[in-house]
């Protein structure tokens, strides 16, 4: 069995790495190939591209790299007619996956997707050209396997990896020792995001909005896991403009969450991990007016958290724009400090969520999709191998 992927970026590199990982263990004669990263080359990938090539570039950029990608396509397109795969998996980074899907359907290879485009949200249109050109879509969300199947995709849904990867490695005790928690405090996780940009607008109205609960709550204590995209002297030029006592970490972001009460959190994969771990969070989205009254238009979505899009309706309060002031979110912070039977219920409601999601063992049901996509494939190639 030959198995070919495509990942583009850093994310795709990691979850491509995992499928490859499950490969070889579940079929120790595979061989493996494909763009990507250091993580799939650890796995036993053969690096035909690496993506550090890709670089990190914004819309201005990509225009003028066209031509770049232009070249690329056609050089895994001749990788493909040589090596034969197959399949092929696309992991994610759908700009360029959906046309590579496209070449490799039309060479006649089969094609897994993994980390689909997110046709549920916005590019709706791109439901129907996965239906011409994949073969197989994993889904990662329940939500997303009924939008490919609206398009009459081949889909599966395989359950969400971050089932797998979201959990302690250290007992309750051992966190809030680790941590040095003092036992009398209510502990509440701040998660300004990952971006600079996204810190910069968020991390302030957190903070202000945590001098106001302090008010009413003298016995905070706060956390802030430090992504490594931002430096620390930047989020300590923040926090210095306030009276919240705050704790900036470096690891163990998992055991944190489960050592907190509450969490203050940026839109994005973190409110997924937040309900994975059955923590309640007030969810804060903002963007620049522009981007988001353009966001409106373009995206078919209700809410705007994973966790609300998983269960269908609010199950952790969101301040969008112009809600997330200082007053908005001590209100909430109040609210859930004060009502135990309130965040019970979320509590409650994020477990829901977390059985949404599927079991453990995402990534080796991916595996063995692929295998059996695969295996599918190689059969054709002998059974026409044989009539010739």
């Amino acid at each position: 069995m030959k198995v070919m992927f495509s990942a583009g970026e850093a994310s795709g590199d990691t979850h491509a790495a995992s499928v490859a990982g499950a490969l070889k263990k579940l079929y120790p004669e595979v061989t493996m190939l494909g763009m990507g990263g250091s993580l799939m080359a650890a796995a036993g990938v053969e690096i035909v591209y690496d993506i550090k090539q890709l670089g990190y570039i914004g819309i201005v950029e990509i225009v003028k790299a066209l031509p770049s990608f232009f070249k690329l396509r056609t050089y895994l397109k001749e990788i493909m007619i040589r090596e034969k795969p197959d399949v092929l998996v696309c992991v994610d980074y759908p700009g360029f996956n959906m046309k590579l899907a496209k070449v490799a359907h039309d060479l006649g290879i089969p094609v897994v997707y993994y980390i689909a485009p997110t046709i549920w949200a916005w590019h709706r249109s791109r439901g129907k050209d996965i239906a011409k050109t994949v073969t197989k879509v994993a889904s990662i969300f329940p939500f997303e396997a009924e939008a490919y199947r609206e398009f009459g995709v081949d889909v599966e849904f395989v359950g969400n990896p971050l089932v797998d990867i979201v959990k302690p490695t250290m007992s309750y005790e051992e966190s809030t020792a680790y941590f040095n928690m003092p036992a009398d405090t209510k502990r509440i996780l701040l998660m300004p995001g990952s971006r600079k940009q996204e810190v910069m607008g968020l991390l302030d109205r957190m903070l202000a909005g945590a001098e106001l609960v302090m008010q009413k709550h003298s016995n905070l204590a706060f956390y802030l896991p430090r992504a490594h995209t931002i430096d620390k002297e930047e989020l300590d030029a923040i926090i210095v403009k306030y009276k919240v006592p705050v704790t900036i970490t470096e690891d163990h972001t998992y055991d944190l969450m489960q050592s907190c009460d509450l969490c203050l959190a940026a839109s994005g994969t973190a409110t997924l991990e937040t309900a994975l771990m059955g923590l309640p969070t007030i969810l804060l989205y903002r963007l620049s007016p522009v981007t988001f009254m353009l966001g409106k238009l373009l995206v078919n979505l209700t809410h705007v958290g994973l966790p609300n899009i998983v269960a269908g309706r609010e199950v952790i309060p969101e301040l969008l724009q112009g809600e997330v002031t200082p007053v908005n979110i001590a209100a909430q912070l109040n609210s859930l400090l004060d009502d135990s039977a309130r965040r019970n219920t979320m509590i409650e409601d994020l477990h829901h969520v977390k059985e949404a999601l599927g079991g453990a063992g995402a990534v080796e049901r991916v595996a063995q999709l692929v295998a059996s996509v695969a295996g599918e494939s190689h059969k054709v190639s002998e059974d026409m191998n044989g009539k010739l």
